[in-house]
């Protein structure tokens, strides 16, 4: 089990609490659009294929040799289309600002974001490090340089 330090944003509310990992088997702890006061009642409505930057309220300090990668909860993007545009987002080690979901709608019907809503979720993974060294060939496989659809669908 890895420690990852959390802070809070100067207009966060932190009544909702740390991220949480809803059953012992969760891999993901659930993130909460975390709105400054202007929202905080009213939300954000988004249109389909409207999207939105929503903090979280949150800063971590990730340990080196680790990233959080930010991904969608799938309930919302069954029932309602809401997920995140770039999913997975990347958290690396040396980030130490607010965390921002870009959430989008990619549903049929407007879908409002309330405050508190549980909208994404973090999971943590080890990194690897890497060297990159230039060969003018590279090693030959089955698949090859076969790229999209080449093993086919059955």
């Amino acid at each position: 089990m890895i420690k990852v330090v959390v802070s809070w944003t100067k207009e966060a509310d932190q009544n909702l609490g740390l991220p949480k990992f809803q059953t012992d088997g969760a891999a993901g702890a659930d993130l909460r659009a975390n709105f400054s006061n202007e929202f905080r009642t009213s939300g954000v409505t988004l249109a389909p294929l409207q999207r939105v930057l929503v903090s979280t309220g949150l800063c971590f300090e990730i340990p080196y040799g680790f990233e959080g990668q930010l991904r969608p909860r799938s309930g919302l993007a069954l029932k309602h289309g809401l997920t995140l545009l770039n999913a997975p987002g990347t958290i690396d080690s040396d980030y130490r600002g607010p965390i921002g979901l870009i959430l989008i709608n990619m549903g049929d019907s407007d879908f409002v974001i309330t405050h508190g809503m549980r909208v994404a979720q973090i999971v943590f993974a080890s990194t690897v490090g890497v060297e990159f060294n230039v060969s003018k060939s590279l090693s030959q496989t089955i698949r090859s340089s076969s790229g999209f659809g080449s093993t086919g669908t059955k």
